[in-house]
């Protein structure tokens, strides 16, 4: 599994930091961003999904 954010969606809010802060963080301006490069280890695909489904803005798009 591998992760990224929309930028162009992203408002900042940061619930999907609040929900996994191993795999995302925030840039200057408080847009989420992703921690981990490449596909992620197994045990944080559960933590992912959850951000992913708490996202306002749907910004965050998982890549099987």
């Amino acid at each position: 599994m591998r992760v990224r954010v929309d930028q162009d969606s992203c408002q900042g809010q940061q619930m999907c930091s609040i929900a996994a802060p191993e795999v995302f963080g925030s840039d200057e301006l408080g847009h989420a961003t992703v921690l981990i490069e490449g596909d992620l280890p197994e045990h944080l695909h559960a933590k992912t999904r959850r951000a992913q489904a708490n996202c306002p803005e749907d910004a965050i798009i998982i890549e099987e």
